[in-house]
């Protein structure tokens, strides 16, 4: 499942991320969450600093690349 965050603010960004992890299904396994990098760093602070303590996120990854963190959700 990914998530794509361009062009949102911050709060835009935040119903989005609540949305899709509301509507996750039991099959899906990883939320991809694509924020961007170059026009600064707030909406991926936000995305990792907001939903660290979700109930449906097991964990967040990083990534190599800087513009997208990923939210386990359940194991494989």
């Amino acid at each position: 499942m990914e998530l794509n965050l361009h062009g949102k603010n911050l709060f835009q960004a935040r119903i989005a991320v609540m949305s899709a992890l509301k509507s996750a299904k039991a099959s899906d396994y990883r939320l991809r969450v694509v924020h961007g990098y170059r026009g600064g760093t707030a909406l991926g602070d936000m995305v990792r600093q907001e939903f660290r303590d979700h109930p449906r996120v097991l964990r967040i990854e990083s990534t190599s690349n800087p513009g997208e963190t990923v939210f386990v959700l359940r194991e494989y």
